[in-house]
């Protein structure tokens, strides 16, 4: 018998662009395949009062940091509770993912702060967070985790890339394998900051620029492009392994052509990473934030023989809220939500924390 589930999905990503909020019906009388609508879906832009410490939240004191959790977690509560009233919505799940400050599997530590029971007084619905911990306890990377969304949303596509502030790709082999990719936005709006500019709208600014040959031959020498999956990065890796390169060359190059540097690099980097993996013919599903930028884009597709597919702007802007909209429905359900053949934990885990009612 089909049930359906009624969910608000919430993303905060590291390129700190704003919260996605995604209202979502999911449909399935098997739970091991779904068809889903977005309902409703908003992005909220961070008040500067949020935006610059969420930025700097890695240089913050233990202090300061969980002073910015409850910061956050209200004004992320006041959000939905907005959104809520605005589109008249009944009882349901908010399934949060966070903001990522600091992620360390190998140290066995990930921390997302949003302070979800901040989130649930402030609503009165049930809530879902810290999706990440359970399974880094269990051995895993504790990421992706949005290819659970990819096995039982969108197994018709061979690959499912996102690019936001980090690009992950998710593809099935026997078992539905991912990992993150590497850096894009999270660099890339740092970059065009300086230009106070947001970020770089349709790659104009990438588009214009010259290629530094010295940036981007140290750039493709990052050794983690040369590790095996499973595997997955944070903004602690950002400033030790890709800032560290760029910093230098900023003090002699312009900021337009570091941006098309980086652009021509991490694009190459990309489609790189799925002409490897593919054996066959397909397609690529992409979303994300990214998938904006049609210089990156162009560059990806210049240099992958997989068709590269853009669904609609709502998918593209809110599939990771909408995930975790589905993330927190299947946990509340106690059915898998972290996949071991992803994040290469000791078994499949059902993860986050439940304040509330469950649905």
């Amino acid at each position: 018998m089909m049930q359906k589930y009624r969910v608000i999905g919430m993303m905060s990503g590291t390129s700190v662009d704003g919260l996605d909020i995604a209202y979502c019906e999911f449909r399935t009388n098997d739970w091991k395949s779904f068809d889903f609508d977005i309902i409703e879906s908003s992005t909220i832009s961070y008040p500067a009062s949020l935006k610059a410490p969420l930025i700097d939240s890695i240089y913050l004191d233990a202090i300061a940091l969980l002073d910015l959790d409850i910061r956050l977690g209200e004004w992320m509560g006041n959000q939905v509770k907005l959104f809520i009233d605005q589109n008249s919505i009944e009882t349901c799940l908010i399934a949060s993912h966070g903001h990522t400050v600091f992620h360390q599997p190998e140290k066995g530590f990930t921390l997302q702060i949003g302070n979800g029971q901040k989130i649930h007084q402030i609503t009165r619905f049930p809530v879902a967070y810290d999706f990440r911990s359970l399974d880094i306890a269990f051995g895993g990377q504790g990421a992706p985790l949005v290819p659970i969304g990819d096995e039982l949303l969108f197994r018709q596509y061979e690959f499912c890339l996102n690019i936001g502030g980090f690009a992950n790709i998710s593809f099935h082999n026997g078992d539905r394998k991912a990992f993150d990719i590497g850096a894009v936005n999270i660099v890339l709006n740092a970059l065009t900051s300086l230009l106070q500019m947001p970020y770089d709208d349709d790659g104009k600014i990438a588009r214009k620029g010259s290629e530094i040959p010295e940036l981007f031959k140290a750039l493709n020498e990052i050794e983690y492009y040369q590790k095996p999956f499973p595997k997955s990065i944070g903004k602690e890796w950002v400033e030790e392994n890709v800032q560290s390169i760029i910093r230098p060359f900023q003090n002699s190059f312009n900021t337009e052509n570091i941006i098309t540097t980086y652009t021509n690099h991490i694009g190459k980097i990309i489609a790189r990473s799925i002409q490897e993996l593919s054996a066959r013919n397909g397609s690529v599903l992409a979303t994300g934030g990214g998938v904006h930028n049609g210089y990156l884009m162009e560059i990806i597709q210049d240099h992958c023989s997989l068709k590269i597919e853009k669904p609609d702007t709502e998918l593209i802007d809110f599939k990771e809220a909408a995930v975790f909209g589905l993330m927190g429905l299947l946990r509340c359900n106690d059915q898998i939500n972290c996949l071991k053949s992803v994040t290469g934990a000791i078994e499949d885990t059902s993860g986050g924390i439940i304040i509330g009612k469950q649905i």
